[in-house]
């Protein structure tokens, strides 16, 4: 990264099992999901905050030099006599350089090493001639939910728990802390107070929070002896050889493990995949969202399909293929024991896509697709098919034109599905456009297995061009039959009519001039440097900017705010009306994605892209920092332009096998 580094960009290291550890370059905790220890139990959707974070001092002489500030309420930010950032390296993981006021040289590495959930901490002398120092540490332990905040309670049980490491239990029934350290531990209990987290305090939500610290660790650093930290809710491996020994084996275990993921934005990608108590699932976002439904097979078609990940596809299609109930797949799993979600009309379209592509792939490749996997994959599709043909929650359901009608007063099912309280801020009842195109794609899907779908789909691509061109505009309308009435139709200008003509393997809208128009209309009305916006700035309920409260943010949510991942379908529809030919994919390289990798990649999340941005410039990246289906459809389109296939206009069956 350029220097000096920027203290606000944030980072991330995942366990493969939902939980993870985060922060910001300058070590400020400003949101209360930063952690260093936030393990998933059960995984993938129950986290927990047991280590917010560390207090760490270098003592000497003079003054102790803190090694990271911390933000007090009201904004009392410090100390001052604090060691300098002089470099952060984000990969293989986050590391510091630090330089303390007396010259002091340290380096900070911080990993999470797959298959152990250990959070490795290493302390180090970068100069061989350096003295050695003393470096003391408090860790910071909560024991919470981590979308909560946690406060000074008589209840919080400082006491160490029997056993070879340091453990700790804050509460029954929330997972353990465990500690290992290669110096000294004094228990020490104290409460610290009042932690502000500015991130929260602008999406107006709780920012203050009380950590206990139940005591002192200490080290003396020396050239040759570096610190060490390991963390754990489990026992830690055997360390026969010393704790050094062990430290050192799980880091370079885990540098060799991502050295073979490839290129940066395939290491990016490996932290939205991981093993779930359903089996292999997809991490929606960090640091707030789980498994979803819509998420995932957005998502696996660039993080796994197109990134050469072909059995994580797989394991996860087999997983979800589980769940089809009345022919709908689960929008969300919400926490342990909570049952999931069925509130989606295009979770269970957009897996009949995901698992068509997979499945034409491992057709062709050498290995080919086993009878098993053909079998339960196409079972499922069948039975989201038939839900679908015959009706099933919400109004879901193919009307007499072959296309999808959805919806019901006060339920959100597109992906538009922004709600404060009863309000459903974009509601799109009736037949949305990106809901036929799926259904399109899904009915091509089942007609390539079963021929008793062709002339539903026939029918289908039939009502699809008489009813959804608008004339006056030049477009696609966004929703026709309002409301389920015949012959309204919503006009706005949204990105939705994209995926007829890109994102998807088959076009739904079939004359080549009308596709020219939609291209034309959406770059002039969404196209910006982060993406594309949810509502041109032309129209009626335009928001410019993300911010404020819920009721506000939520408000802006589908109203103009950029979305990252709809660069895929754009791009898509980009090379479907100019072409699929070099020069075609070198302007839409240079055009839409060059751009987008200039400032998105660390806009916020570092080597990832934001969830959303702000809808007028600058396009301040907002909302969740870590995206999978930012990334995915990222990593999509660049195949694509690579000249690799994967998921753009062509004919279904026909991606490149692994």
């Amino acid at each position: 990264m350029n220097q000096p580094p920027d203290l606000n960009l944030e980072w991330l290291e995942a366990d493969g099992q939902g939980g993870f550890a985060s922060g910001t370059v300058g070590g400020e905790r400003t949101r209360r999901y930063h952690g260093l220890l936030t393990p998933a139990v059960p995984a993938p959707e129950t986290r927990w905050v047991m280590a917010a974070g560390f207090d760490a001092w270098l003592e000497g002489p003079g003054e102790p030099v803190r090694v990271f500030p911390q933000r007090y309420w009201p904004d009392v930010f410090g100390p001052d006599r604090r060691c300098v950032v002089a470099r952060f390296d984000p990969l293989p993981w986050p590391a510091w350089v630090l330089q303390s006021p007396e010259g002091t040289t340290l380096r900070q590495d911080l990993l999470i090493h797959r298959g152990t959930r250990s959070v490795v901490l290493r302390w180090s002398l970068m100069d061989a001639a350096q003295v050695p120092v003393c470096l003391k540490l408090r860790l910071l332990l909560a024991g919470r939910s981590y979308h909560a905040t946690h406060h000074e309670n008589p209840a919080f049980d400082f006491d160490l728990q029997p056993g070879p490491a340091l453990h700790w239990q804050p509460y029954p029934g929330v997972p353990s802390v465990r500690a290992a350290v290669n110096g000294s531990y004094a228990h020490e209990p104290v409460w610290y107070r009042q932690f502000q987290y500015r991130a929260e305090q602008e999406r107006g939500l709780d920012f203050l929070e009380d950590l206990a610290s139940p005591g002192v660790l200490s080290w003396e650093i020396k050239p040759d002896q570096p610190a060490y930290l390991l963390l754990n809710t489990d026992p830690f491996p055997s360390a026969s050889n010393g704790l050094a020994v062990l430290s050192e084996q799980l880091i370079t275990e885990e540098r060799d493990r991502r050295e073979l993921l490839g290129s940066p934005l395939a290491k990016a990608a490996d932290v939205y995949l991981v093993q779930g108590r359903r089996g292999r699932t997809v991490i929606a976002g960090y640091p707030w969202f789980a498994d979803w439904g819509r998420d995932t097979f957005i998502s696996i078609r660039g993080l796994c399909l197109a990134n050469r990940r072909q059995d994580d596809a797989r394991g996860i299609l087999l997983a979800w293929s589980d769940q089809v109930s009345q022919g709908m797949l689960p929008n969300r799993f919400p926490e342990a024991g909570q049952p999931p979600e069925y509130n989606t009309v295009d979770a269970a379209l957009w897996y009949v896509v995901a698992a068509g592509e997979w499945m034409a792939g491992k057709a062709e490749s050498p290995a080919g697709l086993s009878s098993s996997d053909a079998s339960k994959l196409g079972a499922a599709i069948g039975l989201i098919l038939e839900g679908y043909e015959r009706g099933t929650r919400f109004g879901i359901h193919a009307e007499a034109d072959g296309l999808i009608a959805a919806g019901v007063p006060g339920r959100q099912l597109t992906w538009m599905d922004a709600r404060v309280g009863d309000w459903v801020v974009t509601p799109r009842v009736g037949k949305p456009v990106e809901i036929q195109a799926l259904w399109i794609n899904a009915l091509t899907v089942g007609s390539a297995r079963d021929g008793r779908w062709r002339p539903l789909l026939a029918q289908a691509k039939q009502s699809f061009q008489e009813r959804f061109w608008n004339s006056e505009r030049s477009c696609l309308f966004d929703v026709v039959d309002v409301n389920h009435e015949a012959g309204v139709n919503d006009p706005a200008i949204r990105p939705n009519q994209l995926f007829a003509i890109g994102g998807l393997p088959c076009p739904a809208l079939e004359d080549p001039a009308r596709a020219a128009d939609v291209l034309r209309c959406v770059e002039n009305h969404l196209w910006t440097p982060a993406g594309l916006r949810s509502l041109s700035p032309a129209e009626p309920g335009y928001r410019p900017y993300y911010r404020g409260g819920v009721m506000e943010r939520d408000g802006a949510y589908h109203q103009g705010t950029v979305w990252p991942f709809l660069v895929g379908a754009f791009v898509d529809a980009f090379l479907h009306v100019h072409g699929d030919g070099f020069a075609a994919r070198e302007e839409a390289r240079t055009r839409f994605l060059q751009p987008l990798l200039d400032r998105g990649l660390n806009a916020c999340g570092i080597g990832h892209l934001s969830e959303i941005a702000d809808g007028d410039p600058p396009h301040a990246a907002r909302g969740c920092p870590f995206q999978a289906w930012s990334l995915g459809e990222l990593l999509r389109v660049q195949h694509r332009l690579n000249g690799s296939g994967a998921g753009g206009n062509v004919p279904a069956g026909t991606v490149a096998a692994e």
